[in-house]
């Protein structure tokens, strides 16, 4: 089977990471549109730019250098410290988002990774219509984009994602090699770094298209081991494979911006069992049982209040999981205008762990046969295929 492989690259993830976190903060001014900048600590002479906005590169500011310096080209420059903290709870969403297409997930850095979609793909799609869904959720569930490159080869899916920026998705198939990537300067390789162009280019290699067809031998002589696995990259022949580990979460949430803000107990009940459903779903694909549900709600004023209840036994059913939800719900909500809800599922157990079947005492066995029908038809036919909320009594 031909290999189907995505790599998932978060476009300036610091600066946009900084950005969505002061929005949900209640900031009006978003800083990818302004002159601005993420650095370390300016009182020091070691602060430096980590990330910087399109308007600040426009302004000749470069990664690495001064803050000192930056301020100089662009004396109205905003300055942001890194948060690490919140760039790794964004890195996490990213990779719980994408266990639910693969399990083959691996963390390349904190903000890509490679997904082996090998034996993934539904019938009913192909890696481009997964490829669109991906990058439209992460644009719609937390405020940033992402480029994707879609190959046969993880290097070459490396690759492409690095084509034109910032929101797009390209492929890179060895059968493209030569149209799309030999064209490209010999800086653009993948594993190229800035003290072998000058070598390589007294030999003549300028493109990668140069490097591809020198003979390996020559480049072996000349470099070792290295020169056979750039040229390899040249042409397409990395055949490395993606090292992932199942990780398994710790806990499982979904929450949602409302698109208008809600003051009404039934509306917000309909939004909960929508978002909770989608946990419970997550929460069986990760063949896992929870001990606790969490309902979390933020008002138009930006003001965050969570509740949290035990469930009555570890439990993955749906409509167990929304009856306590629901409970939550109403002790927490004093009757103001909510903008933001979400719910989550913690104390998380293997369901092997724990020997159930349907006959124990604990379990409904149609509300465990009816989330299985449901889970198929999803599963199949893609998770908005049933879209209602289940009514319950």
């Amino acid at each position: 089977m031909e290999k189907q492989i995505l790599h998932i690259d978060v476009n300036n993830a610091f600066l946009s990471w900084t950005a969505v976190e002061r929005l949900k903060r209640g900031e009006k001014i978003d800083i990818r549109n302004i002159p601005s900048i993420v650095g370390g600590d300016e009182s020091k002479r070691r602060g430096i730019v980590v990330a910087k906005s399109n308007i600040a590169k426009q302004f000749g500011i470069k990664t690495a250098e001064p803050i000192y310096q930056a301020r100089k080209k662009c004396p109205s420059l905003q300055v942001f410290e890194a948060e690490h903290e919140i760039y790794k709870k964004y890195s996490d969403k990213l990779y719980n988002l994408f266990l639910e297409y693969t399990e083959k997930v691996e963390r390349f850095s904190i903000d890509e990774c490679f997904l082996d979609m090998t034996g993934y793909i539904k019938k009913d799609q192909d890696i481009m219509k997964v490829a669109i869904q991906i990058k439209e959720r992460i644009k719609k569930e937390y405020g940033f984009t992402v480029n994707i490159g879609i190959s046969d080869d993880k290097i070459l899916a490396k690759m492409a994602s690095d084509f034109e920026k910032p929101d797009k998705i390209h492929t890179l198939f060895k059968s493209e090699i030569e149209e799309k990537m030999w064209n490209l300067p010999i800086s653009e390789l993948f594993m190229v770094g800035k003290k072998s162009i000058p070598k390589l280019e007294k030999m003549g290699i300028k493109t990668i298209g140069d490097l591809a067809k020198t003979d390996p031998f020559v480049l072996t002589k000349k470099f070792g081991k290295y020169g056979a696995l750039i040229w390899n990259y040249a042409n397409g022949k990395s055949n490395e494979e993606i090292n992932y580990i199942i990780e398994k979460p710790k806990g499982i949430g979904h929450s949602i911006t409302l698109p208008y803000d809600i003051s009404n107990l039934e509306e917000l009940e309909e939004e909960l069992v929508k978002i909770t459903e989608k946990v419970c779903y997550r929460l069986r694909k990760q063949n896992m049982l929870a001990s606790s549900i969490n309902v979390h709600l933020k008002n138009k004023d930006f003001k965050s209040y969570s509740h949290q209840r035990k469930l009555p036994y570890r439990t993955d059913e749906t409509k167990v999981i929304i009856e306590n939800a629901k409970i939550l719900l109403k002790e927490l909500y004093t009757g103001d205008e909510i903008r933001l809800i979400g719910s989550r599922v913690d104390g998380l157990v293997n369901k092997e762990e724990m020997q159930l079947s349907l006959f124990d005492s604990s379990v409904n066995k149609k509300s465990v046969m009816l989330d299985k029908t449901i889970d198929s038809l999803k599963n199949k036919y893609g998770y908005n295929i049933i879209n209602k909320g289940i009514e319950l009594k």
